[in-house]
């Protein structure tokens, strides 16, 4: 009878440790984190109204009117090297120069090349000259006649192309000193004193012009809008308060990694306080040339549901990073240029156009490098 009942207390001591050593366990095991969440890629376009009289301003880049890297036309070993960045220069001003010592060499060899020439010239002439006076005598036969005739042919043309050669071993030599072609600023120095270059090699970065020009990327949607000649306002941080006038001059053929084209503008005044490769702003007018505004966009971009058509776009944050927003739309016709969108777009707007079937209003996505953004 005890004995059972010390079995009893010794199952229940054991089922009362088990538990606590459970608790025990449960205790020290940490709690899981919860896995990040998914930031899919998204890709954009900025889209803007292809209708009405509006102003449509881009970011841009200011650069000289006139860029030249100046080179060498022969090689050869830096000797002297007269600018810095900065320095202003003049027409006809030494930049830099290389040793000229092997081309003075081959200078000098050429004409004493010149001078046996002219004197073998002159001999064969003279001989000739002898020839050609027996042969009226008949005392010499054509045949020598013929070969005195020629061996002075050649004699004077072998004359005639060392002269060349030593013009072009004089040019050459003369090549050794580099000179501005223009008047303006250096803007980059490549090279050192005692470095070797070739012949092409840039040496520096000379910036000429009293224009500067601007160059900004306009989206596909109004580029065929854009013409050389066409007035446009251009404004700079580093001037403020000041809106300066300017002309389209030149209109890019080739769309960029962002889909947008590159137009330069000059600005009609000179303006001391700008320089090459300050930020710039620059303000299109773009004349109304149809009826209605829309937006055209890929035909793959609009997606329909139990409440309609719609689109997603991309309100941008920090970091590369944006937050979905489904829009509703109404659209118009598909032409070949896209599908029309004739209301709930804005001008600027992000529109995402690929990965639309993984994305959901207000999740967070990442804007692709290259593709997103502003153009």
């Amino acid at each position: 009878m005890r004995k059972g009942r010390s079995l009893r207390i010794s199952s229940a001591a054991c089922l009362f440790g088990l538990v606590l050593l459970g608790l025990a366990l449960s205790g020290c095991r940490q709690k899981e984190p919860e896995p990040a969440p998914v930031i899919r890629p998204v890709l954009t376009r900025q889209v803007f109204s292809t209708g009405g009289s509006r102003t449509r301003t881009f970011p841009g880049t200011s650069q000289a009117e006139r860029e030249s890297r100046l080179s060498f036309r022969v090689p050869g070993k830096i000797q002297r090297l007269e600018v810095k960045v900065g320095d202003k220069v003049r027409p006809g001003q030494l930049i830099a120069a290389i040793d000229p010592e092997d081309y003075r060499l081959q200078a000098e060899e050429t004409e004493a090349s010149l001078e046996r020439a002219r004197a073998e010239s002159r001999n064969a002439e003279a001989n000739y000259a002898r020839v050609r006076a027996l042969y009226e005598n008949r005392n010499a036969s054509r045949n020598e006649l013929d070969g005195a005739r020629a061996a002075a042919e050649s004699a004077a043309a072998q004359v005639l192309a060392i002269q060349k050669r030593l013009e072009l071993v004089r040019a050459q030599l003369s090549y050794t000193r580099l000179e501005a072609a223009d008047e303006g600023s250096i803007a980059e120095v490549y090279v050192e004193i005692n470095e070797n270059v070739q012949a092409g090699q840039p040496v520096v970065l000379l910036t000429s012009g009293s224009r500067p020009e601007v160059q900004v990327g306009v989206p596909e949607s109004l580029i065929a809008q854009v013409r050389p000649g066409d007035r446009v306002t251009v404004t700079f941080d580093a001037v403020p308060d000041r809106k300066l006038p300017g002309s389209v001059v030149k209109v890019g053929v080739v769309s960029g990694a962002s889909t947008t084209y590159p137009v330069t503008v000059r600005l009609d005044v000179p303006v001391p306080e700008v320089r090459p490769g300050m930020a710039a702003e620059v303000a299109f007018s773009f004349a109304s040339r149809e009826g209605r505004e829309r937006f055209l966009v890929p035909a793959a971009a609009v997606c329909e549901d139990r409440q309609g058509r719609h689109v997603f776009v991309a309100e941008p944050r920090e970091g590369g990073l944006a937050t979905v927003r489904k829009q509703p739309v109404r659209v118009g016709d598909l032409r070949e240029e896209g599908l029309e969108i004739l209301e709930g777009l804005r001008d600027g707007d992000l529109l995402i156009v690929a990965g639309m079937s993984r994305i959901a209003e207000g999740e967070i996505v990442k804007i692709l490098e290259g593709e997103g953004g502003k153009p």
